[in-house]
């Protein structure tokens, strides 16, 4: 359900006690065996190490590999090599490489040869996943013990290719940040016999301006598919008539009645097709003080938005545009600094942060945050952060506590996105898949 993701503090407190030259030939022996396995025909392997323990592994690799017959050699002259280790730096590595490191990894990456890294991707920080310069673009990571938060985060994540965790015989170690599995999704109650629509969840989504009727649509519709048993619209009256020939099961209200609809709403999902007009914003000021229902805020409900007293009971499911305009940043640094934003993002709004994109980042305050593998590239196509919306309404709606309930939403959401071809998915492929992913 939630596995340990490994900052490199973490990895070393996981060594203490035991015999480093030990722990390098098992980790070398790792790296070996992936690069025979995958690369059996590889005639020349160019074996790329750095000074520290990760120059080690990759040494000791290079020496089982020719042991075993294979032309294996520590070298920094990768032209030509049908395969290439690189071993120049590990988990200690944080910052910006020094030009002397950068240039042999701009070899290593023109090189043109498929390159397996070990522990981590030169360049990469192992903690954060951040990149501040050069970094190697692997095919294969092969990491130790167990996967590390910078292979799971973006940037870093897009640096690792197929990671594969090699045992080296280490204790299993507490972690702050954890992986999401698709166990999560037990957390979620499913409908029973003895509920009825409302007491099996209610939700109230809000928005639907003309214009973007559609958003409301999609995720109103998203949370009935998530198992929800009576879901409401509010919309605008100039939007109704589009509403109701669109949606048949959800009841429809217009705005001036949804102060009235949230009483008896379990969740309210504010934001989706919203607009950022006067009333729009008064509409989302009347609803966050309207009850002490669970609240799922997203798109223009995020425009300009304020810490208030109901962060508590609240989700943000902001992508990296949003959240940069929430923390005065620009999205170009949220994209370079996953974690730390949706950290940040959380503690400003005393509320979970989820904070959307390949590696899908549930943060709360005071605690470390849930990453979600979403590999859904189908995904990049407008209205799916509207159906991820009715979800996260739908679990909230039905109990599950807001991280929790943010991290199987993004969970489910990925895998009834991943069930479909990715090439010209569409949000309402994704809608009709979530109830087989809960099933």
């Amino acid at each position: 359900m939630l596995e340990p993701l490994y900052t490199a503090a973490e990895a070393r407190r996981a060594e203490e006690g035991h015999d480093v030259a030990e722990l390098m030939e098992r980790a070398g022996s790792a790296v070996a065996f992936e690069v025979a396995t995958r690369f059996p025909v590889a005639r020349r392997i160019a074996v790329v190490c750095g000074g520290g323990s990760n120059g080690g592994d990759g040494r000791i690799a290079a020496r089982i590999l020719r042991e075993q017959g294979r032309n294996a050699e520590e070298t920094d002259e990768v032209e030509g090599a049908d395969v290439v280790v690189d071993a120049l730096f590990g988990t200690g590595f944080s910052g910006e490489p020094r030009p002397e490191a950068a240039g042999r990894i701009a070899r290593i990456d023109g090189s043109g040869a498929p390159v397996v890294s070990v522990d981590v991707p030169s360049g990469v920080d192992a903690s954060t996943g951040e990149v501040a310069g050069a970094a190697v673009r692997a095919a294969v990571t092969v990491t130790f013990h167990g996967p590390k938060a910078g292979l799971a985060v973006a940037p870093g994540l897009f640096h690792a290719g197929e990671v594969v965790v090699a045992d080296i015989g280490l204790d299993p170690l507490e972690t702050v940040h954890r992986l999401v599995t698709p166990a999560i999704l037990s957390l979620v109650p499913r409908k029973t016999a003895e509920q009825n629509k409302y007491s099996a969840g209610t939700v109230l989504v809000a928005g639907g301006a003309p214009g973007t009727a559609g958003a409301v649509c999609l995720a109103a519709e998203a949370a009935l598919r998530a198992d929800a048993g009576y879901v409401a619209v509010a919309v605008p009256e100039a939007a109704l008539p589009v509403v109701e020939a669109r949606l048949l099961e959800p009841v429809k209200v217009r705005w001036e009645d949804a102060v009235a609809a949230a009483e008896r709403a379990h969740a309210l999902a504010i934001g989706p097709g919203l607009g950022r007009d006067g009333a729009a914003m008064a509409l989302r000021a009347e609803l966050l003080r309207a009850g002490d229902q669970r609240l799922v805020l997203d798109a223009d409900a995020l425009h300009e938005l304020e810490p208030g007293p109901w962060g508590g009971r609240a989700v943000l499911t902001p992508h990296a545009g949003e959240l940069a305009r929430l923390l005065g940043e620009e999205s170009d640094w949220v994209d370079a600094h996953r974690l730390e934003a949706a950290r940040r993002g959380a503690e400003r709004f005393g509320a979970v942060c989820l904070l959307k994109g390949a590696d899908t980042i549930v943060a709360a305050p005071g605690t470390g945050a849930l990453v979600v593998p979403v590999d859904a590239p189908g995904l990049a196509t407008a209205g799916t952060g509207d159906v991820l919306t009715g979800v996260v309404a739908a679990f909230l709606a039905k109990g599950v506590e807001p991280r929790l309930a943010a991290a199987a939403a993004a969970t489910a959401h990925a895998l009834a996105a991943r069930s479909r071809p990715q090439p010209g998915l569409v949000a309402s492929d994704v809608v009709a898949a979530l109830p087989a992913v809960l099933a």
